[in-house]
């Protein structure tokens, strides 16, 4: 009998270890300014733009993938990937990186994309006649 309880014990404290672990990893907060993320060692996510003019690097050997991106007070970061391209990066208009910034370049586990919306107003010229 004393077993049993022993043992519902122990069921519950590796129940609620295995809860404040899954907790304290989902507790990740987004940062759109640069310069907090690279004196951070947490894991969180990068909002920003790619920077076009920089272009991008695709290494098939290493199966990396890197860019460069620019939070909203034009502060550059190189973000460096393990795998490849995401679809549409090319088109968008925002990129959200998940990762953690070490050895002078972010670390990116995840890569979102925001592309333009194809519902967005365009703008319509009027013509006079």
């Amino acid at each position: 009998m004393k077993n049993k309880y022993i043992f519902g014990g122990f069921i519950i404290v590796l129940f609620l270890g295995i809860m404040a672990y899954l907790f304290t990893q989902s507790n990740i907060k987004y940062e759109s300014n640069f310069t907090n993320i690279k004196s951070s060692d947490k894991t969180v996510k990068a909002t920003g733009s790619w920077v076009k003019e920089k272009n991008y690097d695709m290494n098939r050997e290493q199966n990396t993938f890197s860019f460069f991106m620019m939070d909203e007070n034009g502060n550059e970061m190189k973000v460096v990937y393990e795998g490849t391209i995401p679809n549409n990066f090319e088109t968008a208009t925002s990129v959200v990186v998940t990762g953690s910034f070490k050895n002078g370049y972010f670390h990116a586990k995840d890569i979102l994309t925001k592309c333009p919306s194809k519902y967005e107003q365009k703008s319509v010229q009027s013509s006079s006649l």
